[in-house]
């Protein structure tokens, strides 16, 4: 399942994505670093993926070799804001 990091909407198995292939929801670029299976926020370059090359923006198409589409949802950007929100919501009185 194909989804997008901007909209969350569901994208088409059979759509081929490109480095200029947009969601046909939202119009954003789906060949970016936050739609992939590689993207790991905290990680060294934001990828676990050793060999590829730093992409800064990370929501902007991108030339990446490594590119594979995510299967799941999109990863949080924000992984210490999600913990800490749930940390509150744990002791929340």
């Amino acid at each position: 399942m194909k989804i997008c990091f901007a909209c969350k909407t569901e994208i088409s198995g059979d759509l081929f994505v490109g480095r200029q292939t947009l969601c046909p929801s939202c119009g954003a670029y789906l060949h970016v670093c936050s739609n992939c299976a590689f993207y790991e926020p905290g990680a060294a370059n934001d990828c676990r993926e050793s060999e590829a090359e730093r992409v800064v923006d990370k929501t902007r198409s991108n030339f990446c070799d490594f590119f594979l589409f995510s299967s799941g949802p999109p990863k949080s950007a924000a992984p210490a804001s999600d913990a800490k929100a749930k940390l509150e919501a744990l002791f929340k009185k």
